[in-house]
């Protein structure tokens, strides 16, 4: 074996570091304010649906998330400088093919309930996403996982081939560590978890209320006595829970009222650039969208410098229907970028056999702030184009349940990955639960399984390359913007300097990460 990691590793040196027993990190907090414990927290989300549970493989919204960070462990944590630290991991070694990993379990660790966390309870919970008949969400990233073994203190995962991200994989939010039951399973349904908040009340598209866990393994974590999370998905309802002082913080703000937001010295704005992307899927098992010129022709029928300033007002960037942000490693700078060019879509419709094209949109600002507004954006530009765009405006709640995926053509957000496999593994790859373009492409397929084992950076870069290029030309997502996360807090609010940016809301992590000032 060669040590690849111990507690923390960035991503750009992850197989050449030889580095160990590095302590876990902490955050770096601002001199002007140390974190205190107490108080009851209060925060808005902008999502959540009746439909929620408890069951990890069928989270996809933020206000699961936030709950999943706050009640649950995972085996590794993304951390703001995008490098990945231990969780309930302690450490982890990989083969030299990366073909093995093994992760040693952190000892002492509990569950609300007082059960010890074991290696035992660590393979079922990963195991739990696996196999033939998941359909869990996270089921494509740990799909390569051919067998899981227990060593002593030690969970030891064989892969089908290299993958030099795997501790990163291992951070997904669905991956997270449960009790294992006798017999097989995990039980998910108790809400039993190990993180540093207890569940104490789950309400479905309404709130979630929690405590802080008094058994936490760390104790710079977790400063507030309570948590009371509501799903306040209506934009104006969300606001002003945080003006009358009604909630604490809040995600999703709304972007042509920041502005005025930031006057109120009772506010806080934080912005932070990462891999937030908005979204159109197109079915491309459905006509017409079957056809790649027409996905080409609505692509270019799209003005996406004017949905970043009509829609973010500059909090973001164009995207090139790439699910890969420009901060990203192996993110494709060699690839053209898509404009808005009517005749270019026309084109592409008469290639198609078309000299018109009539089709139907489904938004909702379930989907993402501003994506009503977005549709419209879209159908009159497309018009252009000699494309007829229908903008339908479908009920917030429900949404992620009835219409993603659901119909033909929607609205959608995605929050990223922190490395390229994950993300087109969970989304992109043939046949995976939440390829929500319904999408195939065999070279795309062979590259994914090359790229994930490839060791040498020069030939990865390589592979990621073409891969976007593929997505980018063939693909039938349109992704034109790459959103700032947005979220705003009461002055009273305590944050570290830096943030993270994987998800929303310092990646989600904000219940263990801030603090009352």
């Amino acid at each position: 074996m060669s040590l690849l990691h111990s507690a923390r590793l960035d991503r750009r040196g992850f197989l050449k570091t030889t580095a160990a027993g590095a302590a876990l990190a902490t955050l770096p907090i601002s001199a002007k304010a140390t974190p205190k414990r107490g108080g009851h927290l209060r925060v808005g989300k902008g999502h959540g649906q009746t439909t929620d549970n408890l069951n990890p493989g069928t989270w996809e919204n933020g206000f699961t998330n936030g709950m999943a960070h706050a009640i649950h462990g995972r085996l590794t944590e993304v951390m703001p400088d995008g490098s990945v630290a231990g969780e309930v991991a302690e450490s982890w070694e990989a083969s030299d093919d990366a073909t093995q990993w093994r992760f040693k379990i952190r000892s002492g660790m509990t569950f609300h309930s007082g059960k010890s966390v074991t290696p035992a309870d660590v393979a079922a919970s990963i195991s739990f996403h696996r196999g033939a008949d998941s359909t869990s969400a996270a089921g494509p990233i740990v799909a390569p996982v051919q067998n899981i073994s227990i060593d002593g203190d030690t969970v030891v995962f064989d892969l089908d081939g290299g993958n030099a991200d795997f501790p990163f994989i291992l951070s997904d939010y669905h991956l997270t560590i449960h009790p294992a039951k006798e017999g097989g399973g995990i039980d998910w349904e108790s809400g039993d978890g190990c993180g540093s908040y207890v569940l104490d009340d789950f309400n479905p598209g309404v709130s979630v209320t929690m405590s802080r866990n008094p058994n936490h393994w760390r104790d710079d974590v977790a400063w507030f006595d309570s948590i009371e999370m509501l799903a306040l998905v209506d934009q104006n309802a969300r606001t002003t829970a945080l003006v009358s002082g009604d909630v604490h913080a809040i995600d999703r703000v709304d972007l042509k009222t920041v502005s005025l937001l930031e006057r109120n010295q009772n506010i806080k704005i934080a912005s932070v650039a990462g891999t937030q992307h908005f979204t159109f899927a197109m079915s491309a098992n459905q006509a017409p969208f079957d056809d790649n010129n027409v996905r080409l022709a609505l692509k270019h029928a799209i003005n996406r410098e004017e949905m970043v300033e009509k829609i973010l007002f500059g909090y973001g960037s164009v995207g090139n229907d790439v699910p890969i942000g420009q901060g990203q490693l192996y993110f494709n700078t060699e690839l053209e970028q898509k404009t808005f060019d009517p005749d270019k879509a026309k084109f592409h419709l008469k290639e198609a056999g078309l000299d018109s094209l009539e089709v139907s949109l489904s938004v909702a600002d379930a989907a993402f702030p501003g994506a009503v507004d977005a549709g419209v954006l879209f159908q009159n530009s497309a018009k252009e184009a000699g494309i007829d765009l229908t903008v339908v405006r479908e009920p917030n709640d429900g949404y992620w349940s009835d219409v993603w995926m659901k119909k033909p053509f929607s609205a959608v957000y995605w929050g990223g990955r922190p490395v390229q496999d994950q993300m087109f593994s969970t989304a992109y790859a043939c046949g995976v639960e939440w390829n929500d373009g319904f999408w195939c492409n065999d070279r795309f397929d062979e590259l994914l399984v090359q790229a994930r084992a490839e060791l040498d950076p020069v030939k990865r870069q390589a592979q990621y390359f073409e891969m976007q290029e593929i997505v980018s030309t063939q693909g039938s997502i349109i992704i034109p913007m790459f959103a700032n996360y947005v979220f705003a807090t009461t002055a009273d609010i305590g944050t570290p300097d830096a943030m993270a940016s994987n998800w929303d809301m310092d990646g989600e992590r904000w219940a263990e990460r801030w603090w009352f000032a």
